[in-house]
């Protein structure tokens, strides 16, 4: 009986607990379900699948020579889970105590001219264990970024240390100013300008799909199941050369700052091809107002704005007259000593020459306003319809098509509108009552230096994929014959000219090479000022060598009001020369360098450095050398053989650029300092080249570019 109770109690309690256990169940099911039935419905969204965008890397954008132009490199920001530090902050794990100020004093170092190792421990101390994300740096490098990991605590992961690192990339721009504007930036509004973005498309890729699942927190994972890959952008290849980008960027930059002009620009083309090696656009920083030298900066393409372009429009006035038979080029013309009068108002020469009757090609090289003036109105005033259509032949009322965006149209009067007058045909002889931009302006220039075939400017070389050339770029001609033959040899003989009796005669009284060109001085509008402030625009443009050309270059230069210095050859010719010295000497004369450079040798050594320096290795290696009076602080250079030495004294001068050829790293960057430069070297070793050339004028905090061997 009594084993009959003792089983049927075991029952019982079973029974009961069974009943309790699923009342409790049922109980707990009623209260998820009615009372937290809405905290699991949210817990249930975080928890689900999703799509996220994968975005592609952004292409990179080389010089026709193969230097980067514009790439993407990684960044990161460093954040801090306050809540992980905790421990560590609190020095509770005794594991941390000894590492916590090594980490504060690594800081410290590594973000020099930030925060000191005693600020960091604050910051840290200090922080509230609620704050998960505390920005603690933001676009930090790849170099920097591998040295925090190794740091003490950081070197744990980020479970254990709190540290956060978000990887995204950024646009850089290796040569910085350089080319900026045509290259073109990504703003952090998502705007492009320049290259950047007329090949948005082929520049940006493809971005990908892919399944995420967010978790608690809201933290995504990555599934790793892609809906759709990215593809990474595409390279280009432009036709911009590093070497004359840098070359007319320097020689603009020098004349800008002497000047205190308000805004420039120059542009390089390949005569034969229209390819554009180069374009500079230089204006004043109007986001910093207290610059005094003003601050120039590439944030406008002066390029392709039009502008009254002066007396470098007289080439298209006389392509049109001697087309049309109008003249020729001993046609005579009375310059009435540099002023006439007609309806009412006066043409001006720029400089009162006195010179009375001339020929025209003298007219064209003393670039006088009264001589184009009085040609176009006896030629063309009964039907200025036949002016106005040649103008249209050489497309100066047509965009070039260079393959970038925010190119303007060129703008002038038409005979029958309401803008059309009498004195409207007479001044745009000479480059007023029309506007047209340096572009336009190069491009007609250049058809004449390439046999009369006008080429359509362009920038993009070639398109790559993954280091493959999948399209090549080539010439194209927007105008076989821009005139007859032999109104492009009259036209060549006055261009080259100029420079050889006109305008730009002392400009290039000197020069090794033949050039021809033509100078332009306008006075153009002040905004609302009108013309009032005497506002000069100074332009110069030719090509190079006359006799068989490989470059056509333009230089536009609108300087302050009342400058001292203003016309066309004083201002934009000196970078005009500068331009081309530079690259008669490295791209037009290379054969010649070349077989220079590999004649043999007939001394020794050949060095370069401070006296001191140069007795101390005279007396070391006991050399036979004759004595020389020089102080020691002078630079000379040290030249023979084992039987002989001798030395000769470098001048150095604050005014002009002093050869630094021969001499050592350290020789070149003090001396260069010493004079105010900012050097930028390539290289190591002895110097063989140097951006600024020997005997030319520099200016104060100018960049100069020393290529070592």
């Amino acid at each position: 009986m009594e084993v009959k109770k003792d089983i049927l109690w075991r029952v019982y309690l079973s029974y009961i607990l069974i009943v309790v256990i699923c009342l409790f169940i049922f109980g707990k099911a009623v209260y998820i379900q009615q009372v937290q039935g809405h905290y699991w419905q949210k817990m249930s969204n975080k928890l689900r699948l999703g799509l996220d965008t994968i975005w592609p890397q952004r292409g990179t954008i080389y010089s026709e020579d193969g230097k980067m132009l514009s790439t993407c490199i990684p960044r990161y920001d460093v954040s801090v889970d306050f809540a992980t530090t905790k421990r560590w902050r609190e020095n509770r794990d005794p594991k941390f105590v000894l590492q916590v100020d090594s980490l504060y004093t690594c800081l410290a170092q590594l973000f020099k001219n930030d925060l000191s190792a005693k600020e960091y421990k604050n910051i840290f101390q200090k922080a509230n264990s609620r704050d998960r994300g505390f920005l603690l740096k933001t676009d930090i490098t790849f170099t920097d970024y591998q040295q925090l990991l190794k740091f003490p605590i950081i070197r744990l992961g980020k479970f254990k240390s709190g540290f956060m690192f978000k990887e995204k990339s950024i646009r850089y721009t290796p040569f910085n100013l350089y080319g900026l504007r045509t290259i073109g930036f990504i703003r952090f509004d998502s705007s492009k300008s320049g290259l950047e973005a007329t090949y948005d498309s082929l520049l940006k890729g493809v971005p990908g799909v892919v399944h995420t699942r967010i978790v608690t927190g809201g933290v995504k994972t990555n599934e790793g199941d892609y809906i759709v890959e990215p593809e990474n952008g595409k390279d280009i290849v432009t036709t911009l050369d590093v070497f004359i980008q840098e070359v007319s960027e320097n020689a603009l930059m020098k004349m800008m700052i002497k000047n205190q002009a308000d805004h420039g620009c120059a542009i390089v083309m390949e005569t034969k091809t229209g390819k554009i090696k180069a374009i500079a656009n230089l204006g004043r920083d109007t986001f910093n107002k207290k610059n005094d030298p003003p601050n120039y900066i590439e944030a406008f393409n002066y390029a392709l704005v039009p502008s009254e372009p002066g007396s470098t429009f007289k080439l298209a006035t006389m392509m049109s007259l001697l087309e049309d038979k109008k003249i020729n080029l001993q046609s005579v013309v009375n310059l009435n000593g540099g002023t006439w009068a007609i309806n009412g108002q006066e043409v001006l020469d720029a400089e009162q020459h006195g010179r009375k009757e001339v020929t025209s090609k003298e007219a064209f090289e003393l670039s006088s306003n009264v001589g184009m003036a009085k040609m176009a109105w006896l030629a063309y005033s009964s039907n200025p319809k036949q002016f106005i259509d040649n103008l249209h032949k050489m497309h100066l009322d047509t965009l070039t098509g260079i393959d970038i965006k925010g190119e303007k149209n060129s703008y002038f009067h038409k005979p029958g509108s309401r803008y059309w007058n009498a004195n409207t045909l007479p001044w745009m002889a000479f480059g007023y009552n029309i506007e047209v931009t340096p572009l336009q302006t190069i491009t007609l220039y250049n058809s004449i230096a390439n046999g009369g075939k006008m080429m359509r400017p362009y920038l993009l070389n070639a398109i790559k994929d993954d280091g493959d050339i999948i399209e090549q770029r080539e010439p194209k001609v927007i105008t076989e014959h821009i005139c007859s033959d032999e109104t492009l040899k009259e036209l060549q003989g006055c261009l080259e000219g100029v420079c050889l009796n006109g305008t730009a005669k002392n400009l290039f009284k000197s020069s090794v090479y033949k050039v021809a060109g033509k100078t332009g001085t306008a006075k153009v509008a002040n905004n609302n000022k009108g013309y009032d402030d005497l506002v000069y625009q100074s332009s110069f443009v030719g090509y190079f060598p006359a006799d068989e050309p490989q470059y056509t270059c333009i230089v536009v230069i609108k300087n302050m009001p009342h400058a001292p210095i203003f016309y066309g050859a004083d201002v934009a010719g000196p970078v005009f020369k500068e331009i081309a010295d530079r690259l008669y000497t490295k791209y037009v004369h290379q054969n010649n360098y070349t077989t220079s450079r590999i004649k043999a040798d007939t001394s020794i050594f050949n060095y370069v450095g401070l006296n001191q320096d140069i007795n101390k290795v005279i007396q070391t290696v006991q050399l036979p050398t004759k004595e020389n009076n020089y102080s020691l602080d002078a630079y000379i250079n040290l030249n023979g053989n084992n039987k002989l030495t001798t030395s000769l004294e470098r001048n150095i001068s604050n005014n002009t650029m002093p050869s630094l050829k021969g001499m050592g790293f350290k020789d070149a960057v003090v001396l260069c300092e010493e004079l105010g430069l900012t050097i930028k070297a390539k290289g190591k070793g002895r110097v063989i080249e140097q951006s600024i050339l020997p005997g030319q004028s520099f200016a104060h905090g100018q960049l100069i570019t020393v290529e070592f061997n």
